[in-house]
């Protein structure tokens, strides 16, 4: 593989409820991976979905239509770039919504075609992955380990490299993300329930307020890596159905150390068999304060182990990550003639 000195990249993020762009630049090879960024943009649709429960796949399509080149011009602005300087385009093709995907990847192939420019296709929860590589600190040495929990997704990677990735670990039913926001509207909290639910939890551990009844830690004993949250949100239903009076930040606390716990124990026993060097944990559910503060707690008892988490920035849907997959893939593969096809299901590879 060549050596790349240095690249400009375009990044374009569509898959759910943010439209994002980012410009940054990239050097290195597959074994050596440098990024900074730029300039990057973002409009939510968080507040408009709201009024939902949850996001609206053809409402997000028509907002990334009208904001993606008003996003674009706020991007190039801040990084003071022509976008003749562009060397490649990349662009989140799934997994995600399908009518949210194409509309960033029509986008996309306009753009190119207008600049001249390879559209090389990125894969989103890979992103979440490499996000970690736009931290100010911390290197990532292979074999790495990374858990992956998001909205629509709660898996284990294991990868030799950049290239060499396997799916150790899955959700059997519901992702953490999900979970998160079925039980928030059980409470009767507000769009989107997950950080809802985190400040509950949070007030009721400085309150030292307790739930007298325990939820299960679902599949914590199982021999395999995965994961099952169905059971957890169903016993919150029923506690919730049979008690008169409800303390919601009790249930809150409750709920979030039994995730917590959850996630915790299936990391540690996957570093016990594949003794990686790196652990990452991505995806927006990482935001949380209490499964950051559990995790960066785990180098007590692994003190060789590097453990990276994105700044908070990076685990929301953002384009700089995409841009930083994107550019992997390049290296990997860098054909120019790539086909583009939203895929709502994308596995990663």
């Amino acid at each position: 593989m060549c050596r790349m000195t240095l690249m400009i990249i375009l990044g374009i993020e569509t898959s759910c409820d943010e439209t994002a762009v980012s410009i940054v630049e990239a050097k290195g090879d597959l074994k050596s991976l440098s990024f900074r960024v730029l300039g990057s943009a973002m409009h939510s649709q968080v507040k408009m979905h709201a009024e939902y429960g949850g996001v609206v796949p053809n409402l997000a399509k028509r907002e990334h239509q009208k904001n993606l080149p008003l996003v674009l011009e706020q991007a190039i602005k801040e990084a003071g770039v022509d976008l003749s300087k562009i060397n490649i385009i990349t662009v989140t093709i799934g997994p995600g919504l399908e009518p949210a995907l194409w509309v960033g990847i029509n986008f996309a192939e306009e753009l190119g075609k207008k600049l001249g420019v390879p559209v090389i296709p990125a894969n989103h929860m890979e992103g979440h992955i490499a996000s970690v590589l736009l931290n100010k600190t911390g290197v990532v040495s292979f074999p790495v380990l990374a858990l992956l929990i998001s909205g629509g997704h709660t898996e284990l990677i294991f990868l030799k490299s950049w290239v060499e990735k396997e799916r150790i670990g899955e959700t059997q039913d519901d992702a953490v993300g999900e979970a998160f926001d079925k039980v928030a509207r059980m409470l009767g909290l507000p769009y989107p329930g997950g950080p809802e639910i985190s400040r509950l939890a949070e007030q009721a551990r400085e309150q030292d307020i307790h739930l007298e009844k325990k939820f299960p830690r679902p599949m914590i004993h199982s021999e395999d890596f995965n994961f099952s949250f169905s059971g957890l949100k169903t016993a919150v239903l029923y506690y919730l159905r049979d008690k008169k009076e409800i303390n919601k930040m009790a249930v809150a606390r409750e709920f979030e150390d039994a995730v917590v716990k959850t996630l915790i124990t299936k990391a540690r026993k996957a570093i016990d068999e594949y003794s990686p060097k790196t652990l990452i944990i991505g995806g927006g559910v990482i935001a949380n304060k209490a499964l950051r503060e559990n995790f960066l707690k785990l180098k007590e008892n692994y003190p060789d182990l590097e453990i990276l988490i994105p700044e908070k920035f990076l685990t929301t849907d953002n384009a700089t990550m995409i841009a930083a997959s994107g550019y992997i893939e390049y290296l990997r593969n860098q054909k120019s003639d790539r086909e583009l096809k939203a895929q709502g299901n994308l596995d990663i590879s």
